[in-house]
């Protein structure tokens, strides 16, 4: 009794507050005609929603959706041959007339009854979906959990949106459903969805799933059969015959009844297909297309990072995409990294050593060749070490940091350089030469070919290192301020560079000091032959002078002909180029061993830069001589190199011009370069005691004399 009086009294005293503000509210509502605004509020927003999904609906491209779905996106080569083609979500097309009648008909009666006769979509399966959308967010639950999709929404959703499960995406897939049976008739759909349904275990499309699980063409499946496919179509992994054969049975008996309810088979029929087991005959070859593995991913990533595509755009929608690959350069690289005797040892507990390696052509930018880690270590778009590997360039940076600038600033390939080991700076910073060798002094081209780090940071330290800082941003190689300091002539850099990124610096000696942007592609074609990306006009930069290039080049051809890159030299061919090494400081060994070998090296034609290591720093390459790489650089040199112009140097390696210079050749070139010489080293000497402003000015006077010189005698 209590307990009623006090609510009674609750409700009085509630009844007494709440009452003058609900009349308030009533008044007002009346008063300002509140239902209308909020009509017009609903229907605003539903106008804007529909403005813009019929504008996502006219602006997805659905007229080459069968094109797209019918083609694999292929890969061209320089001469516009076809590569391979990428992986895709496709399997082999096949027509309708291809296919059994008994398909289309468990597929429509299990899936979409109504295809037919509706534009779409279905408003019974829009309710249901509606009603499931709004249970779920009662729940908690952000997302629409089944039913309402016709074939064509399907089709929609697999060829053009995510599949997450929300209300915009239905409600975009819807609006482009219907943008579709605008543009193609209902076989065409129909066609369309059974060739690009998932039925699983990596099989897309009605023909390869008919042979995967019963060994028969499309156009061959049984009733049975067919029952059995379209039952995998809601969850293919949950109901295919091989990896649940009892729920794929169950299923495809439920597939039968619906196709008796759709007056395709009769009751009789039903029951005795419904009696009989699932025979499997698995006779599905998988044909990969994927041929070139690290080249077609260094391919994707490049359309997916300077072009904007997706990779399921790239993979599916039948682009042709033409490259600058060579077919015989990549293959040769790919069989050189397939040997495994060209690899060094492998570490004590087991772990292999690895490499990457690029080939670009210098005319072009254009990369003919890549791999990016020893045969069968390749992971679909994983770690490329040709283009992704970040390391120390070692003594590969000194032709870009010291020499380049150095002849720039008026030395010349046979100015001597100090080879002695002192210190420089405050820090007392000193290098040690590899081999614990020292001359005192040396040709500058001696220099170069015995990689002396003497030399180079001593060279360095007389031309400046800003100079030097500078000149190997204009290769293309990105610096931080803290490498301006004299480790940069050794490679010491903050990040590192990759085998991509210094083949690309190096093609500018091969090319009359001209380095063009590196690229893969060249084009990229839709399905229906419309140029969605033209990279023909390639960008190029001058570098060095064509005089300073082909000095860098004599000098550097004496690397590979009596240098530190003898042992990798390519049998019967001239190449120049340079070697590095990164000495190991946290190698488990501690000997000091090289963490990192590379070797680049180039004609013409073509430019090479392999790497070769562990991918873990915690290793060392404890081999010398052609197990510590040079037998994988010279057996790709002269796979290769074959498969180019083969163009000669214009002109002779630096040790060759200079002995012909001392010799009865040129004598009187030489005794006359060696006064010019004499007067600018004075010259040198007496800017290095005061008056450092002059010393360009007196370096370039010189080199004019030479130049002129050499003119008039021809050495």
């Amino acid at each position: 009794m209590n307990d009623s009086s006090f609510w009674n009294t609750f409700k009085q005293q509630f009844k007494k507050i709440f009452e003058p503000f609900w009349h308030w509210l009533c008044a007002k509502w009346r008063r300002f005609q509140i239902w209308r605004w909020l009509l017009v509020a609903f229907l605003s927003i539903f106008l804007v929603a529909s403005v813009y999904l019929v504008y996502i609906a006219k602006t997805t491209d659905v007229s080459g959706l069968r094109s797209a779905l019918q083609q694999s996106t292929e890969v061209y080569d320089d001469k516009n041959q076809k590569a391979g083609f990428l992986y895709s979500q496709k399997g082999t097309w096949v027509s309708k007339d291809e296919m059994s009648k008994n398909v289309s008909n468990a597929v429509l009666s299990s899936e979409d009854r109504n295809f037919y006769h509706e534009y779409g979509f279905s408003v019974k399966g829009l309710g249901r979906a509606a009603w499931l959308l709004v249970k779920n967010k009662l729940t908690g639950a952000n997302y629409i959990s089944g039913g309402g999709s016709t074939l064509t929404q399907q089709l929609v959703k697999n060829a053009f949106l995510s599949q997450e499960q929300t209300f915009s995406r239905k409600a975009k897939e819807i609006f482009i459903a219907m943008q579709v049976e605008n543009d193609y008739s209902k076989d065409d759909i129909l066609t369309m969805y059974l060739n690009n349904a998932y039925f699983g275990n990596g099989v897309w499309g009605v023909e390869d799933a008919a042979q995967k699980y019963f060994g028969v063409h499309a156009s061959q499946l049984s009733v049975p059969q067919s029952a059995t496919l379209a039952g995998m179509l809601s969850n293919p992994g949950q109901y295919n015959p091989i990896d649940n054969p009892q729920k794929s049975r169950m299923k495809r008996n439920v597939v039968l009844q619906t196709m008796v309810e759709n007056k395709k088979i009769t009751s009789a029929e039903a029951k005795e297909y419904q009696a009989t087991g699932i025979v499997l005959n698995d006779t599905y070859q998988y044909r990969s297309g994927y041929k070139y593995p690290y080249y077609f991913d260094a391919v994707i990533n490049e359309a997916t990072k300077d072009y904007g595509l997706t990779e399921a755009e790239i993979m599916n929608k039948g682009y042709k995409i033409y490259t600058s690959l060579n077919q015989n350069q990549q293959a040769k690289m790919q069989s050189s990294f397939a040997d495994p005797s060209l690899f060094p040892s492998a570490a004590s507990d087991g772990t292999k050593a690895q490499a990457g390696s690029i080939a670009i052509d210098p005319n072009t930018g254009g990369v003919s060749a890549v791999v990016g880690g020893r045969s069968g270590s390749h992971v679909f778009r994983g770690y490329n070490r040709g283009t992704g590997l970040i390391r120390s360039p070692g003594s590969t940076i000194k032709p870009l940091a010291v020499y380049t600038p150095a002849i720039e600033s008026g030395y010349h390939y046979d100015s001597k350089v100090e080879d002695k080991l002192q210190p420089y700076g405050k820090n007392d910073y000193t290098p040690h030469n590899w081999d614990d060798q020292y001359a005192g002094e040396m040709r500058m081209y001696q220099a170069l070919a015995l990689s002396k780090n003497t030399s180079a940071v001593w060279l360095l330290n007389k031309i400046g290192v800003q100079k030097g800082f500078r000149s190997v941003e204009k290769f293309g190689i990105p610096l931080d301020k803290s490498d301006e300091n004299l480790s940069l002539a050794l490679g010491g850099l903050k990040k590192g560079v990759s085998p991509y990124q210094m083949a690309s610096a190096y093609t500018a000696f091969a090319n009359s000091g001209v380095r063009k942007d590196p690229h893969f592609i060249t084009k990229i074609v839709d399905s229906e032959g419309k140029t969605v990306v033209d990279n023909t006009r390639i960008k190029s930069k001058h570098v060095m002078s064509k005089r300073v290039a082909k000095q860098m080049t004599s000098m550097m051809m004496d690397v590979y002909n009596n240098g530190t890159g003898q042992s990798a030299k390519p049998y019967g061919y001239t190449i120049a180029g340079k070697t590095g090494s990164t000495e190991s400081t946290s190698a488990e060994n501690g000997n000091g061993d090289d963490n990192d070998k590379w070797y680049i090296g180039y004609t013409p034609d073509v430019v090479v830069a392999t790497w070769i290591g562990f991918d873990s720093t915690k290793y060392s390459i404890a081999n010398v001589g052609t197990n510590a790489g040079s037998a994988l650089f010279k057996s790709e040199m002269e796979g290769i190199l074959p498969y180019t112009a083969q163009t000669s140097f214009d002109t002779k390696s630096a040790s060759t011009r200079y002995n012909e210079s001392v010799s009865g050749q040129g004598e009187g070139s030489s005794k006359s370069w060696d006064s010019v010489q004499k007067a600018g080293r004075d010259l040198r000497d007496k800017i290095d005691q005061g008056a450092s402003g002059l010393k360009d000015k007196a370096s370039s006077a010189a080199e004019r004399g030479k130049q002129y010189l050499d003119s008039i005698l021809g050495r």
